[in-house]
């Protein structure tokens, strides 16, 4: 068994990558470049790797593409085959109910909006990125206000962490918010439809080792894993690989660990709600933190439980004022 030092190397490596000769001072690996049209690329070597969309058109952010090894589509936007899950746009934030209020469909009438971002910050390992976030009811009334980190990893192989930091508080002067049961939300996953058990080859486990939507809906678990085939390459070039997404929760997560809404149709997500409600207060915010694995070839359980170890063991970010010239903000990592 490999010692406690090589076991924290190993973690440690898988989560920020191998080495790579940085570009130098002006250029960096990783970036998060501003687009026009509301968007911000998360690109590795120029190449995008997965996008931020928060244009007021829609209504709620959303990142897509989700990209695994050499550019794989790992999501995809909509139900392959309900028109009335158009709201499945690849991987998003939402809750079905809010103090009563419905921001998961895109009927209600709700909003959740961007309403600044505090930083992008470029590096040779990671690119991060922090965005506030303002939730409004079908009267425009706000309830809720989030900060979200998303910070994108590139690892050996063309793989990819992409780890959130979603914390919540009510909006305004409000002291609480009530969350009500449900089984939809927080952060949700639409998987490519080649990826999805029925409409694919996909194959759902979690990491107690149940297998299929029937097996685990409704079940707590660390992880949970969706893996099949993708298509890679164009043309006369084009064929299926071997890839998947895991979908990891945190130890320091309330109700860890969660359970989870999962679907044969090609659906994942942590469900935070599934058996109670959840009282959000001033005093008493709520901090979510995941992680996205996209990698290739299938479910391997001991990369998957060494990822799980290493996330545990990281320290939360923190969005803080920055005292560098010309920056405003920064986020950090600060152990508690």
């Amino acid at each position: 068994m490999p010692s406690f030092v090589a076991r924290s190397v190993l973690f440690i490596s898988i989560l920020l990558g191998f080495a790579v000769p940085a570009l130098g001072q002006a250029l960096q690996r990783c970036e998060v470049v501003p687009q026009d049209g509301h968007r911000a690329s998360f690109q590795v070597d120029g190449i995008e790797k997965t996008c931020w969309h928060f244009g007021r058109q829609y209504e709620r952010p959303f990142l897509y593409p989700f990209h695994g090894p050499q550019q794989s589509q790992l999501t995809r936007i909509g139900h392959p085959g309900a028109g009335n899950h158009d709201h499945h746009r690849s991987i998003w934030f939402a809750h079905h109910d809010v103090a009563g209020s419905d921001f998961w469909s895109n009927t209600s009438g709700t909003q959740i909006r961007q309403k600044q971002w505090y930083c992008y910050q470029d590096g040779p390992d990671q690119a991060t990125m922090a965005v506030q976030l303002g939730w409004y009811d079908n009267q425009d009334v706000e309830l809720l206000e989030s900060d979200v980190v998303a910070q994108m990893t590139p690892l050996s192989n063309d793989e990819q962490l992409v780890e959130f930091q979603l914390t919540v508080r009510p909006a305004g002067s409000a002291q609480k918010v009530e969350l009500g049961k449900t089984n939809f939300g927080f952060l949700a996953v639409r998987v490519a439809k080649s990826l999805s058990g029925h409409f694919g080859d996909g194959r759902l486990t979690d990491s107690k080792g149940r297998v299929g939507e029937k097996a685990i809906f409704a079940n707590a678990a660390a992880w949970m894993d969706y893996s099949g085939s993708v298509a890679i390459g164009s043309g006369a070039d084009r064929k299926p690989q071997r890839q998947g997404i895991t979908y990891f929760d945190n130890a320091d997560n309330p109700r860890y660990p969660t359970h989870w809404h999962v679907r044969q149709d090609g659906w994942m997500g942590a469900s935070f709600c599934m058996n109670d409600g959840y009282t959000i207060s001033q005093s008493n915010p709520l901090r979510l933190r995941y992680l996205l694995h996209a990698h290739g070839g299938d479910l391997d359980t001991k990369q998957a439980a060494e990822i799980a170890a290493a996330f545990d063991q990281r320290a939360a970010f923190v969005i803080q004022r920055s005292k560098k010239p010309h920056v405003h903000s920064e986020v950090i990592r600060v152990t508690e």
